[in-house]
């Protein structure tokens, strides 16, 4: 990083991880995804102004204007955030840059999105339930069954593994909070813009390529961190995981969302993807693992337990290499 030597910066990456267990998604001041996402609605109203007509290359360029300018904004306001505070003094620096760095992550935000499924789900609560899948995926969640709705809890959990932890942390321990924060810019312009469907799939190319990309090693080690995280497990297998990527991984559409889940599906011995609902519409996702036994809501606690397995593994490799570099 610009500022931070490498053992400086493994330190800042690990204290933002734990803050993050501690903390979470800060509630106050407002989130930087949020302020992220506004620029991207912003910059969306202004590129898309009188497009009726325009040639896809020219859509497609509007596009690729989005990505470019909220990548170099996010970048750049994050930069300068802490170089100023790394100016003012070295552990203003220091903090600024941890606690910016810890808003990129959110493996406490998605344990506690996914328990807010689990609770109801056992409680028999299912309307509860469903309600809360609705926080955290895109289809339809009104007739989902307690099997379905804890299957779309874990595929969450599993699915970003990638985007909210391991991603922005690898890209923080490049560059610190300016390299974290574009990342998450990335990600968040890929979940607004980044479909395939008719009103997104020209203007959006662009944002869903460039999280495809910076997701695509990332994605690769998640695979490998989480069947290390089905060793130290009890009653998940790693073998399985390994042989579950192997064979599905290659069959979603993402070219690096097939791995967490099928690390994650072959870990615990069940099957995700299937049918899934949108506006009504049926929908069949890539299958991925094999269905040695029926979902059961326990399984949301089981991926949580992937994830958070995942995260202390990384946490003490960070901190095994700043102690080698002592």
């Amino acid at each position: 990083m610009i500022f931070y030597s490498l053992q400086e910066t493994l330190l800042l990456a690990a204290a933002a991880i734990v803050i993050d267990w501690i903390i979470g998604d800060p509630k106050w001041p407002t989130h930087p995804v949020i302020w992220i996402g506004r620029l991207i609605r912003m910059l969306e109203k202004l590129l898309r102004r009188k497009e009726e007509g325009r040639s896809v290359k020219r859509i497609k360029g509007a596009g690729i204007i989005l990505t470019a300018v909220v990548l170099a904004v996010s970048f750049g306001i994050m930069w300068g955030i802490t170089a100023i505070a790394a100016w003012i003094h070295p552990w203003l620096g220091y903090a600024v840059s941890a606690w910016f760095i810890s808003t990129t992550i959110a493996v406490k935000g998605l344990k506690d999105a996914a328990l807010l499924v689990y609770r109801p789900l056992v409680a028999g609560n299912l309307e509860e339930a469903r309600k809360y899948v609705g926080y955290i995926v895109g289809r339809d969640t009104a007739k989902l069954s307690p099997s379905e709705a804890s299957r779309a809890a874990v595929e969450t959990v599993a699915e970003n593994t990638v985007d909210a932890f391991v991603s922005p942390i690898l890209f923080a321990l490049l560059g610190g909070a300016p390299l974290a924060m574009l990342y998450r810019a990335a990600n968040t312009l890929d979940s607004m813009v980044g479909y395939r469907n008719d009103i997104y799939v020209n203007f959006g190319w662009c944002s869903a390529r460039t999280d495809d990309v910076l997701n695509y090693i990332p994605a690769r080690i998640t695979g490998l961190l989480l069947m290390f995280a089905a060793l130290l497990n009890k009653g998940m297998s790693a073998a399985r995981s390994w042989s579950s990527v192997r064979q599905f991984a290659r069959r979603h559409p993402s070219p690096n969302s097939g791995i967490p889940e099928s690390a994650v599906a072959g870990a615990l011995g069940i099957e995700l993807g299937g049918l899934n609902y949108y506006f009504g519409e049926p929908s069949e996702r890539a299958r991925m693992g094999w269905p040695l036994r029926r979902m059961e809501p326990y399984d949301i606690v089981r991926s949580v337990r992937l994830l958070y397995t995942v995260s202390i593994l990384i946490t003490a490799g960070v901190l095994g290499i700043w102690l080698c570099l002592r």
